[in-house]
């Protein structure tokens, strides 16, 4: 009997996410290193760094998608892929045929999928849980209008429908809100304050605007975990995590450069 794991289950239960000394690696190459970090509910946690930096991969690493070369994770006291259908996620943008003959309806419903249900056909319940997505992003109305034919503001409201549709404790987003308008963006940003009444949230985010604005807490991750606690970030603990000064403006550019950086 795993005493020392059933203890570590425990001790983490109530809270939504628990790494602990979790290291990741690609290859022979770490991508994360020493990675301690606790997600409590009700959380809307933004992490930021550079590109290549982690963020995506520690994502996975919640979802159970990358399993760590060491440490210990949790969501909601459990390994991850004990939690999966309490987890919902909405990948980064991806290109795709935008004449591909599929509504948003269907979109919606199909994740409801799972392993198990792969090949067994749809239940008419299953259309009322996507309509009730739906309607929890502001999207009921065009639920039969063709994927292709939204707006990107529109197909994002889609995709986290999608990732809502099996009523998830822990909602995680990868650069869900790029290339969106930023009046868009601030209506998405305006349904996850909705959404935290129910739902976790973990974002990962290029916008340091967006962090200053709308998200209670920040994790600075650059391979380490730089930073974790409120939006008021330490400016030195920006610089460690991107390697150049930044200059951060709350409601201007989302960050300024200063002098020649790599």
């Amino acid at each position: 009997m795993d005493t020392d794991g059933q203890h570590e289950r425990e001790r983490h239960a109530g809270h939504a996410v628990v790494l602990r000394d979790v290291w990741a690696e690609q290859g022979e190459v770490p991508i994360l290193q020493a990675i301690s970090l606790t997600v409590e509910r009700g959380d809307l946690l933004g992490i930021i760094g550079p590109n290549g930096g982690g963020k995506s991969t520690l994502l996975k690493v919640i979802l159970g998608l990358v399993k760590p070369v060491r440490g210990h994770v949790a969501v909601w006291g459990e390994p991850p892929e004990e939690s999966s259908d309490r987890i919902g996620y909405v990948p980064q943008r991806s290109l795709f045929d935008r004449d591909f003959p599929i509504t948003v309806l269907e979109v919606v419903r199909m994740g409801l999928l799972s392993r198990s249900r792969l090949l067994r056909p749809f239940r008419p319940s299953d259309r009322e849980k996507a309509l009730e997505a739906l309607e929890t992003v502001g999207m009921t109305d065009l639920h039969t209008r063709p994927i292709g034919h939204l707006s990107g503001g529109e197909q994002q409201r889609t995709f986290i429908a999608r990732a809502l549709v099996r009523n998830p404790s822990l909602l995680l987003l990868d650069e869900a809100f790029s290339g969106v308008d930023p009046t868009t963006q601030a209506e998405l940003y305006e349904l996850l304050s909705r959404l935290r009444d129910n739902v976790t949230i973990i974002m990962v985010t290029h916008d340091l605007a967006a962090i200053s604005t709308h998200v209670e807490k920040v994790a600075c991750l650059n391979r380490q975990l730089h930073y974790h606690g409120s939006k008021e970030i330490p400016p030195e603990d920006i610089e460690a995590t991107y390697g150049c000064p930044v200059q951060l403006l709350a409601h201007g550019v989302p960050h300024r450069v200063l002098g020649r950086h790599e």
